[in-house]
């Protein structure tokens, strides 16, 4: 009786550690992410940033990695990213010297990074001038801003490439969510450094509702994902939200994260990044 009554308590012990194991195994993240934003600047930016801290979070749950979001951007130091695998930049970029050379030197030891439509923007006279080389011109490659399409719209996407791991799971064309889309003063497909992701398909033209005819294109080639290959590192021109301007209600019209396609180049994407796979 004695020895089965301690076999039957090893066994229980066991059990018990396994469980605490395995717990703490499906509740350790995988990675983590933080996420940078200022929402401060157009209505359509401010709604694409909370949507994405709303989206985020229930994704993060659901693929097991972590994901903050900050709008300091003093955190934008060495101390604070050593605790992160992925950065995040929502809808803005650090204008603080001593931000931007943290972010150049996390990047440069491996760190990855997601940006969204307005965090590429650079355009000298503006609030937001190209007064960096490094991260508009080497890093993105994208150089300054050039124009847009208006209203925003969704837009047909063809995949340049299938083998990055964050386009391998997409079909050779979809339908994006609703954007405003942009133009670089650059030309990507010359850079070396650069392999275009995702273009604008040419059955998508024209492409935008104006009033304005130079807001609506009808032909030329736009690249809209791409990667840098010396970086762990993925731009989206995706990040701008169809609001309701014209009756001045603000009322969102569409939603970035509504669509399921263009969710996955996103999660695959953070997937690469954050474990290499």
């Amino acid at each position: 009786m004695k020895l089965r009554f301690h076999k039957g308590l090893l066994l229980l012990i066991l059990s018990l550690i396994g469980s605490a194991i395995g717990y703490a195994q499906e509740h350790t993240p995988k990675f983590k992410v933080i996420a940078f934003y200022t929402a401060k600047n157009d209505q359509a930016h401010i709604s694409f940033v909370h949507e994405a801290n709303t989206w985020f979070p229930k994704m993060a749950a659901q693929y097991h990695f972590s994901y903050d979001s900050t709008n300091d951007w003093k955190n934008l130091n060495p101390a604070f990213l050593s605790d992160y695998q992925v950065v995040i930049f929502l809808d803005t970029r650090p204008d603080d010297p001593a931000q931007r050379k943290a972010f150049q030197e996390y990047m440069e030891k491996g760190g990855g990074w997601m940006g969204f439509h307005f965090s590429a923007f650079a355009l000298t006279p503006s609030d937001f001038p190209q007064n960096w080389d490094w991260y508009h011109n080497t890093f993105l490659g994208s150089g300054s801003y050039g124009s847009n399409t208006w209203r925003p719209t969704s837009a047909v996407l063809r995949v340049e490439n299938h083998q990055h791991p964050a386009t391998r799971n997409l079909p050779d064309t979809f339908s994006a969510a609703p954007n405003e889309w942009y133009r670089w003063s650059n030309d990507l497909r010359k850079n070396p450094d650069i392999s275009i992701l995702l273009s604008i398909d040419s059955s998508s033209f024209p492409l935008g509702t104006g009033p304005k005819p130079y807001e609506i294109w009808h032909s030329g080639y736009y690249p809209v994902v791409w990667t840098n290959k010396k970086y762990k590192m993925l731009y989206l021109n995706m990040g701008h939200n169809d609001i309701d301007y014209e009756h001045h209600t603000n009322k969102e019209l569409s939603f970035t994260f509504a669509n399921e396609t263009q969710n996955k180049l996103i999660l695959d994407a953070l997937q690469w990044m954050g474990t290499g796979k």
